[in-house]
């Protein structure tokens, strides 16, 4: 039976480009976005659980957010996570709310950010290449145990490597559009 599977192919460098966006969505800009705390984990009940199992997000204004936490005896552990986080967040409890406001992000920081979201794109562009290449070597086995043609394999590898252009392109504009509203804000 063939290896190569150009749906299961493109499915992961799709994956790749989505694990991207998810990263990227996660860099602060100045903006109040509630997956700024999906990294978030608390410590309640002995056990190490993520925010949104223990709290409601909410971006009330575009500067701040607002964490409604469901269990009273749990604020100060879902406060504690937060500032663990090292997301430059200074947690304000109010009862079982806590405000989040989004601090200016000085020059440097958003120089700092900027880089990082270049680092995300190239980790994601490396996955995509990592699927080409699983692609190419199951063409070559294929070919090898006489399962395709050699001119099926030249053109099943074209395939592949229009895929991955398509991908990289599409990681490269993600990273070029998310810096951009790094340094716009």
């Amino acid at each position: 039976m063939a290896k190569y599977d150009k749906a299961d192919i493109e499915r992961r460098m799709k994956g790749a480009v989505e694990s991207l966006k998810g990263d990227l969505s996660g860099l602060r800009t100045g903006r109040a976005n509630t997956s700024l705390l999906d990294p978030v984990v608390v410590e309640v009940y002995g056990s190490m659980m993520p925010l949104s199992q223990v709290a409601t997000v909410s971006a009330p204004e575009p500067r701040m957010l607002s964490v409604q936490v469901w269990d009273k005896a749990t604020v100060s552990a879902v406060e504690k996570g937060i500032a663990k986080a090292n997301l430059g967040l200074n947690p304000i409890q109010d009862g079982q709310n806590i405000r989040l406001p989004m601090p200016d992000l000085t020059e440097e920081r958003r120089k700092d950010l900027a880089k990082v979201a270049g680092e995300y794109g190239e980790k994601a562009k490396i996955a995509i290449r990592n699927v080409r290449r699983d692609g190419m070597e199951a063409l070559k086995e294929d070919e090898k145990k006489k399962e395709i043609s050699e001119d099926d394999q030249k053109r099943s590898e074209g395939d592949v490597q229009k895929l991955t252009d398509t991908h990289v392109t599409l990681a490269e504009e993600a990273v070029a559009k998310k810096q951009q509203e790094i340094m716009s804000q």
